[in-house]
């Protein structure tokens, strides 16, 4: 909870990311938010009396993903606004505003990230949403301690950077700094 709220303000792909692996914790332990709050989220609790406000938040979770029917698969509606945001933004860089460094940007990752959509299955997916799918894959590989070749570090690295330069502008359109470069 404060770690995603911190992450909302400052990094909005961090944010997006730490909300994907909350999802995937919440499947994880099959909805079952007692369990979660035992052996999750209480013992990395940075003080206990904070305990009241997670439980709260974890059930919003719980609740929402239940009632949308993301038991398998999909993202809480906090995050798909997230994700329509960025799909906006990215758009807007690249037709409106045709932002020189995002374009090139994006021209770099083209080829990559049309080799990860269509490994992955995600055809129909908007090139923001498989950017995140990417670097959440990559997280869940050094959170197994797997090992990622250099070639596929080099194509992941192509699409964080043009992640990266997209949330720095999200941040940006957020704080009102970035609508008067659209003069």
């Amino acid at each position: 909870m404060l770690i995603a709220n911190q992450k909302l303000q400052e990094n909005i792909a961090e944010y997006v990311l730490y909300m994907f692996q909350i999802e995937d914790i919440v499947r994880g332990f099959e909805f079952n938010l007692d369990a979660m709050l035992e052996k999750f989220v209480y013992p990395s609790l940075p003080n206990p009396s904070f305990a009241n406000q997670y439980k709260i938040w974890y059930s919003e979770i719980v609740r929402e993903m239940k009632n949308n029917g993301l038991e398998k698969e999909g993202h809480l509606e906090r995050v798909q606004e997230v994700l329509m945001e960025l799909v906006y933004l990215h758009n807007t860089l690249l037709t409106v505003i045709k932002d020189a460094k995002y374009l090139t940007l994006t021209e770099d990752s083209a080829d990559v990230l049309t080799e990860f959509r269509d490994k992955s299955g995600m055809k129909n997916r908007h090139d923001v949403e498989v950017l995140f799918h990417a670097m959440y894959m990559k997280l869940q590989l050094k959170i197994r301690k797997q090992d990622i070749s250099p070639e596929t570090e080099a194509a992941m690295d192509k699409m964080r950077i043009q992640l990266a330069y997209l949330s720095r502008e999200y941040i940006r359109m957020k704080s009102g700094e970035w609508q008067m470069n659209m003069n």
